[in-house]
This record gives C-alpha cells, sequence and structure tokens, in this order.
C-alpha cells in the first residue's frame, strides 16, 4: 500500500516526491515558453500541476528557485543529448560534431536558446540572475574538453586553448543568433560544424583509440555535471536518466 502524504502535502514515498516534482517542473517549463516569466505565478504552476500552492513550495522555496531548476533542466537536456551521441559514437567528441548535436538540441528547446541569448521577454530578470556555480562548473567542464581535444592532437597547434574557447563560443552564439530565411535548422548545424571543422581542428585524422579515450573522459566530464546540477537545483533523476529527445544521427552534408 502506498503511503499517505501528510496534511501538510509531504511524501514519504521519494519515488512519489520525485513523480510530484517533475509534474511541477513540467508545469511550469510549458507556462513559461507559452507566457513568459513575466505572466507565470506560482499559483499558475499549482494549478495547471493540480495541487496546492504550499505544495510547490515544499520543493522550491522561491519563485526564482523553481523557474531556476526548469531552465537548470533544459540545459541537462542538452547535456544528455551531448552524452548519449558520445556512447554512441566517440567521434562525436570531436568539436565539430559535438557543436552539431549540442546546436541541435538548444534549437530543440525554446527556453534554453532563450537562456543563452539571453531573451528578456522571454524569461524576463532570469536572464540577469547568473548562478555562479553551475557557470563555472559548465565552463570549467567545456574548457576541459577543448583541453583535451588540444591534449590529443584533435585540434589546431597555432591557436592556444584559450583563443579556441573565446572564437568558438563567439561561432557557436552567432549560429544561434542568425537565422537565415533560406536554411532549416539541421542546414545551419551542418554549416555550423563545417565552419567550425575548418576553423580549430587539425588537419590530421585521429585514431579509434584517441577518440575513445577523449569521449570516455569528456563523457565522465558531463556526468559529473549531471550530478552537480540535479542536487543543486533539487531536479529528479540520476545520471542514468535520459531526457533527451529520440537520437538524431549526427552525419551531415560535406564530412
Amino acid at each position: 500500500m502506498t503511503p499517505p502524504a501528510g496534511r501538510s502535502g509531504r511524501l514519504r514515498d521519494p519515488q512519489q516526491r520525485a513523480a510530484r516534482a517533475t509534474r511541477i517542473l513540467d508545469t511550469a517549463a510549458d507556462l513559461l515558453a507559452r507566457r513568459g516569466y513575466r505572466h507565470v505565478s506560482i499559483d499558475d504552476v499549482a494549478a495547471g500541476a493540480a495541487i496546492g500552492k504550499g505544495t510547490v513550495y515544499l520543493h522550491w522555496k522561491t519563485r526564482e528557485q523553481l523557474f531556476g531548476a526548469v531552465l537548470a533542466r533544459e540545459i541537462l537536456t542538452a547535456v544528455d543529448e551531448l552524452r548519449r551521441a558520445l556512447r554512441r559514437a566517440p567521434e562525436n567528441c570531436l568539436l565539430h560534431r559535438y557543436a552539431r548535436t549540442y546546436f541541435l538540441a538548444v534549437n530543440d528547446r525554446p527556453l534554453l536558446r532563450g537562456l543563452l541569448l539571453n531573451d528578456p521577454d522571454l524569461l524576463g530578470k532570469l536572464t540577469g540572475a547568473a548562478d555562479t556555480g553551475r557557470d563555472e562548473r559548465h565552463g570549467a567542464a567545456a574548457y576541459r574538453h577543448l583541453e583535451l581535444l588540444a591534449a590529443h592532437g584533435l585540434l589546431r597547434g597555432d591557436m592556444g586553448v584559450g583563443e579556441i574557447a573565446y572564437a568558438y563560443q563567439a561561432t557557436f552564439e552567432g549560429f544561434l543568433r542568425a537565422e537565415p530565411p533560406t536554411l532549416d535548422t539541421e542546414q545551419r548545424a551542418d554549416l555550423l560544424a563545417r565552419t567550425v571543422r575548418r576553423a580549430f581542428e587539425a588537419e590530421s585524422a585521429p585514431t579509434g583509440d584517441t577518440l575513445s579515450d577523449v569521449a570516455a573522459a569528456t563523457a565522465a566530464l558531463l556526468d559529473d555535471l549531471v550530478d552537480a546540477d540535479r542536487a543543486e537545483f533539487g531536479i529528479p533523476g540520476s545520471r542514468a536518466d535520459s531526457c533527451g529527445r529520440p537520437d538524431r544521427g549526427e552525419a551531415f552534408e560535406g564530412e
């Protein structure tokens, strides 16, 4: 028999509590995407999730914490895309393939795209509410991925890792912002991959062992990010969970 919840709405069963938290996050994400941050209240979320307002506060103490968790989960969804791509094929650790996978993941999720582009209409003051701990973790992981690629001879040798990190971020964000009417999302992702490959990668072909080593090390970095973000933001699940969309192949025109 399932243990009942107390009068306060507290659930004794961890699985039930996790399921309720997921329902709250799903509802909040849907409302945020449709209405924008300024037009969604805790009352709206509670009504949409069919729970009391006080129950929402059992999981997140403030409105800002709740929507911070929503955005953190959006990021984890994209990270999960990268993890699954790495485990499916080691060559997906190469910067141009990695960029393509992440670009498609971001464009599939309007909230994440809005976060990366600081969209005030969609996210309101959340765009200026930087989470220092999370940002440092993700920045360090991204930089470590570049260091791994450089150490294995997979990046061009005439630029430092710091220079590549800056230029790569500027290139990626530029592709996110620009939406040419003649190119669909897949074509833009292909063009991004070709651009990154020609601008930042070494010309020599990597060996299978090198790719396997870099892919495994990069996947471990992402696993640690998932664990840390879930713990910080109270997001249900574990590193083994897969929350992304169905696999989409990484092969693209020009490779």
